[in-house]
């Protein structure tokens, strides 16, 4: 038996989070046997498990997807941890030592400190202090507990802390600031010491946020902070702590400028690191000021949740452009979020200019759809070779302008540029390609999508003067999400973010989380619209405020953990009472949802007025959908949990729902009343459309589709549906047909384009290659995306059987179409490797599948065909097949 994919709160190794209530996973990845029969976990704080902590002894209890130890760990340790686990057959393995540690464990002592040295200049706060050789050696660890606003660098010694950016992350820093930890044993050294801390704007402090350009800088606040505790242990258990208080000194730093959207400015002449003689630079001590006490930001600091945020992937630029217009453009092939590196050793006081575009226009670079963000980097040079990178910044690009010195085709490998692709560290856990390149292209495009934008926060797009954690967006794409890459600990951070704005909110979820556009005003003095208003606010749209109930119980889904689903319930039922309340308050109780601002079928294609975002089905029919759909998502969370009296009653809600959108929208002969794309996709894929009258509501939205020449014409809500839809209504061909077609409005119109992530708009980019003159028009924003839950659904055929989460049963449910020769899928879910594929031989198909250790998949046979052989042997089946642990070729023909 071989165990694989250890991980605590669903993560390898956690270092820095918290270790209260932790829980515990595995896998089983090799084994003789087919089912867990019972598993032991043991935890210690030597890494030999020596003197255990916490033995459970072997239960059959203890579930692979979470265990939560009845034990109460401390921060401050790091704690090592097994498991040994027994099959059904008797079959038993002990995994490797993994290990986790906590924060700092204990009463912060650090003082929060800042720069006298002005709001506007940015800078390098530092502390010396001496170790002797005896001490040095002696030194068992070494952990540095820190957080500053906005966005640090830590270095010690001149060498960084870590190897993650734009810490300490963003959230609503109004309720809490994360600390982080890191492990910087290896960087003390026998005598002079120095921790320096770089700090920039960031999200806390630079402008941010797509409202008034002027007025909506610092909005968290206005100084520049920091606190931190470096805490050495000795190996005889003495202890020896370094906190910020003033003592520290302070002194501009090379970034002369720093912000989110605009870019930054860096001075090399300004270094205070002296990297050849590993010291401070010379003049650093005479031109430093004493730092300052400051009072304490208003968030509570406390151990971090954000996944640690690294670079991934770099790229060399695929070609030097020189542009009609006479510009110096690097292509870099491929749309990413992050930033250009380079080597440089340009004379002193020599200006290098990079300007980053998402797309070329009339083969000249091109911006202007950044809307107001500068997105640039400006490199002053010194006369040194220095590598360089931006510090505080991040960009959504693919073209990079360079300007300041003069690039030639077969020196540029002496520069060494590099794209650098930095997003949330989520590993990737599902693939599907098949016989069609551009689907393949399209699918990849959905992954760059999320990588994208997944950076500490699901955002809407990574360039312009936006990049907020949209709900509306991330809901939609939460399921293509968690097929993509392994999201839980992602999304408990987004989900406390939530959590916090809706107990200020009355239940209500804002546009964005973390709630920029309400702090903002706050900081702008202005008042919050009212809620019940048909008017443009920041909180209480149907589908976008939906992300309270979707994310968590799609979260629940794939990964079966019930501890975040239990730590996520109050957002559900905060925002499933917050309609009911609408409802029964300012509707008159009759179960619709008939009030308010709604985005509902944003950006869909239908709507008369094409300068319009706003689509043409009825917001307070999509609002009354979702009222159903939240509904029935928290009377389901809470069976899961046990709590009886509150399932029966979202139960009952969702019930006379339905039964109130059917007396309103559909009539008597069952025509759905709202004449739409998205009306028919919604009622079908709901149950909003009685059962007698779905084939009807299937013909008509066969024949709308036909009418527009086989296009799609949904937007953020109906798109999201639409695919699905279609399948569940027996119309997979027609799914195929929209995935298949080429020209605008469609997913291969894009991939055609040139595309290499998602667009925002259908019609983006004109087939002219002309951005739209529609005013918002984002190359990376992945809601459009959500097709890929189908293609892993309904192509590929992996999906979840939502009566057992974590995967634990899997429903695999193939629609093969002739359009693909083959396809070939794999899904890491959190229960094991599942894999599922399909190729055309001759008169038949092969259907090949792979289910994982303790888990079992219901076969379900695609229609009009029957399986022949399983494994060789004959059979008949015409509806499904039970399949448990093991490797299967099913042999597939027409009935």
């Amino acid at each position: 038996m071989k165990l694989t994919q250890l991980k605590v709160n669903h993560l390898k190794n956690p270092l820095g989070f918290s270790v209260k209530n932790p829980s515990f996973s595995l896998q089983v990845a090799e084994s003789s046997g087919s089912t867990l029969k019972a598993a032991r976990i043991r935890i210690a704080e030597k890494e030999d498990m020596s003197e255990l902590l916490y033995d459970s002894g072997m239960r059959e209890d203890i579930s692979s997807l979470s265990f939560v130890p009845e034990t109460e760990l401390e921060g401050g340790k790091r704690y090592y941890w097994d498991v040994t686990a027994q099959a059904d057959d008797g079959d038993q393995g002990t995994s490797a030592v993994e290990w986790f540690e906590g924060g700092c464990g204990e009463r912060w002592k650090a003082d929060w400190i800042t720069s006298p040295l002005g709001k506007e200049i940015q800078p390098v706060m530092y502390r010396k202090f001496r170790l002797e050789e005896k001490e040095a050696s002696q030194i068992a660890s070494a952990r540095l507990y820190i957080s500053g606003l906005g966005v640090y660098e830590a270095c010690l010694n001149g060498e960084k802390a870590g190897d993650e950016y734009l810490a300490p992350f963003y959230n609503d820093y109004r309720f809490w600031i994360q600390y982080q930890t890191y492990d910087v044993t290896q960087q003390l050294k026998p005598g002079e010491n120095v921790l320096s801390v770089m700090l920039g704007d960031g999200w806390y402090k630079g402008r941010f946020s797509y409202l008034d350009e002027a007025r909506v800088k610092e909005i968290y606040g206005d100084d520049f902070l920091l606190t931190a505790q470096l805490l050495i242990t000795f190996g005889d258990g003495t202890r020896q702590m370094i906190t910020t208080d003033e003592t520290w000194k302070c002194i501009s730093s090379p970034v002369l400028f720093s912000n989110i959207y605009d870019g930054e400015v860096y001075d090399a002449g300004r270094e205070i690191w002296d990297r050849d003689a590993c010291r401070l630079a010379g003049g650093v001590e005479e031109a430093s000021v004493p730092a300052v006490r400051a009072a304490a930001p208003k968030g509570k600091l406390t151990e971090r949740m954000s996944v640690p945020v690294r670079i991934h992937e770099r790229f060399s630029p695929a070609s030097l452009l020189i542009t009609p217009a006479g510009e110096q453009v690097l292509d870099f092939g491929q749309e990413i979020t992050g930033w250009v590196e380079f080597d440089c050793r340009a004379e002193k006081g020599t200006e290098i200019t990079l300007q980053y575009g998402e797309i070329l226009q009339d083969d000249n670079f091109y911006r202007d759809n950044l809307r107001t963000a500068k997105a640039e980097y400006t490199y002053i040079a010194d006369g040194e070779k220095r590598h360089v990178r931006p510090h505080f910044t991040f960009y959504g690009f693919r073209y990079v302008k360079v300007s300041g010195i003069t690039l030639v085709q077969d020196m540029l490998s002496s520069f060494h540029f590099e794209a650098c692709a930095v997003y949330s560290s989520l590993e990737r856990t599902g693939s599907v390609t098949t016989s069609d390149d551009k689907i393949n292209r399209l699918f990849e495009n959905t992954v760059w999508g999320q990588k994208g934008n997944f950076l500490d926060v699901p955002t809407d797009c990574p360039q312009r003067d936006e990049r907020l954690g949209w709900t509306g967006d991330a809901q939609v794409f939460c399921a293509t999400a968690c097929f993509h890459m392994d999201t839980a600990a992602f999304y408990r951070k987004y989900l406390k973010d939530m959590r916090y704005e809706q107990e200020i909110n009355g239940g209500s979820v804002p546009y964005v989380v973390p709630d920029v556009l309400s702090a903002a005003r706050e900081n702008m003095g202005q008042e919050a619209p009212d809620i019940t208003e048909n008017i443009w606010g920041e909180s209480g749209s149907c589908a976008w405020g939906d992300a309270a109930t979707v994310i968590p119980w799609t979260v629940y889904q794939f990964y079966g953990d019930k501890t975040q689903l239990e730590e996520n319930y109050e957002n559900m039922k905060l925002w499933t009472d917050f309609i009911i309340h609408m409802d029964e308050t300012c509707c008159g109780g009759g179960r619709l949802w008939q009030i308010g601002f709604h985005f509902a079928d944003w950006l869909a294609l239908d709507n008369p007025d094409k300068k319009s975002c706003f689509g043409r089905t009825d917001p307070y029919y999509v609002a009354s959908v979702y009222y159903l759909y939240s509904a029935l998502l928290t009377a389901k969370a809470a069976g899961v949990l046990g709590k009886t009296e509150d399932q029966a009653y979202y139960e009952k809600v969702a019930e006379e729902v339905r039964e109130a959108i059917r007396r309103e929208y559909i009539t008597a002969t069952g025509r759905v009343a709202i004449d739409t794309q998205t009306a028919l996709v919604l009622a079908l894929y709901f149950d909003i459309v009685p059962e007698p009258f779905k084939e009807r509501t299937a013909k008509r939205l066969k024949e709308m589709l036909e009418e527009n020449g086989m296009h799609l014409n949904t937007g953020f809500v109906g798109t999201a549906y639409l695919c699905k839809a279609l399948t569940k209504a027996g119309l997979s061909g027609e799914a195929y047909t929209l995935l298949f077609k080429e020209d605008f409005p469609s997913w291969l119109y894009e991939v055609n384009m040139g595309a290499t992530t998602v667009w925002e708009r259908w019609n983006s980019v004109l087939p002219d290659g002309k951005i739209s003159d529609t005013g918002m028009n984002s190359l990376n924003h992945y809601a459009y995306g959500a097709v890929s839950e189908w293609i892993y659904r309904s192509v590929c055929g992996i999906a979840p059987d939502e009566s057992t989460a974590g995967f634990k049963k899997a429903v695999l449910a193939p629609c093969p179409d002739e359009r693909f020769r083959w396809v070939k899928g794999e899904y890491a879910s959190a229960s094991g490797l599942y894999r599922s594929g399909w190729e055309y031989e001759g008169d038949h198909i092969l259907y090949e599948a792979e289910i994982p250790f303790d888990c079992t998949a219901e076969f379900l046979v695609p229609e009009g065909m029957a399986v022949k052989s399983v494994n060789g042997t004959p059979a008949e089946e015409r509806e499904r097949l039970s399949l448990k642990k093991g490797v299967y070729r099913l042999i597939l023909e027409k009935v």
